[in-house]
């Protein structure tokens, strides 16, 4: 136990983690230990457990496993694990390989948690109609909401827009992310919205300058549109997965579901990889199989 209490206190005093997780290493980490005593039938000193090889560690996870682990616990139990082992590298000089390159479980892709088509469009009215706000601060929350859920764009992406683009047009070009252009096709609706807000914004938008500005004049900042949003959820009562990038979500779930192509959604979104726009079929899996659910006699 000396070794466990050299690591614990150098992961609290030294790398000042959290004490949640200096909790879950104690636990962790003595539970591993006991099993390698019964397993080795030594003491697990610093040079005993450098010793140790992948066919170990993989015994110690398969026994907790069957004590009903689950896949999560025991990915954080291989964490902790190779947290122990960076340590025995650095303060002892007994690098493990082996272990290094150890993996755990995968865990499941998160599916994306987008709303639906009816909430989006309340989401951007509600935006408009702030009794709280200047006018021109309503119009300027419902253009940017209808660019997330209407174009697809990210945050950054309809915050980086210039007053060069205050005429919005049909076909709009986008840069993303790791300098990706696209071409984006604007719907008239989407176009209306921001010409809404050109209209009403007191302030001047050079061609240079943020199209969607604070209410002091700078850049509009995400936190605001996040802040917006979070209201938004209190007064039409949605759950916290309402995010703005839930509006992103459910432009690519909503092509979907209405016949569009995977290839063309992946494009529209600007993502690298088609896998990365697959995840949108799961969505829309889960979403059909909750409708059959529902409209089926035996559901």
């Amino acid at each position: 136990m000396d070794l466990l209490n050299a690591f614990i206190t150098y992961a609290r005093d030294e790398r000042r983690l959290a004490a949640h997780t200096v909790s879950a290493y104690t636990s962790d980490l003595a539970g591993f230990l006991g099993f390698t005593r019964a397993h080795t039938g030594a003491e697990p000193g610093p040079v005993a457990l450098s010793k140790l090889g992948a066919r170990d560690i993989r015994a110690f996870l398969a026994a907790r496993r069957r004590d009903g682990l689950s896949d999560a616990s025991i990915a954080r139990l291989l964490s902790s694990i190779k947290a122990l082992y960076r340590w025995l590298d650095r303060m002892h000089g007994l690098p493990n390989a082996e272990i290094d390159y150890l993996e755990g479980p995968k865990r499941p892709a998160r599916l994306p948690r987008p709303v639906s088509v009816d909430v989006a469009k309340e989401m951007i009215e509600q935006a408009e109609h702030n009794l709280e706000k200047p006018v021109w601060v309503g119009a300027r929350d419902a253009a940017v909401l209808s660019l997330l859920y209407g174009a697809g764009l990210r945050i950054s992406e309809a915050l980086g827009l210039t007053g060069a683009e205050a005429d919005l047009p049909e076909r709009l070009r986008i840069t993303g992310k790791g300098g990706k252009t696209r071409i984006i096709p604007i719907l008239p609706a989407i176009r209306q919205a921001v010409a809404d807000y050109v209209k009403v914004c007191p302030y001047a938008l050079g061609a240079d300058d943020a199209l969607f500005r604070g209410e002091k004049g700078g850049p509009l900042s995400p936190r605001i549109v996040q802040a917006r949003v979070q209201l938004l959820r209190g007064e039409l009562g949605l759950p916290k997965t309402a995010t703005p990038h839930a509006l992103r979500h459910a432009f690519a779930t909503h092509l979907l579901a209405n016949g569009a192509d995977l290839r063309a959604i992946q494009t529209l979104l600007g993502h690298a990889s088609l896998s990365t726009t697959q995840v949108y079929t799961g969505v829309d899996g889960e979403r059909l199989k909750a409708v059959h659910r529902e409209a089926h006699p035996r559901g």
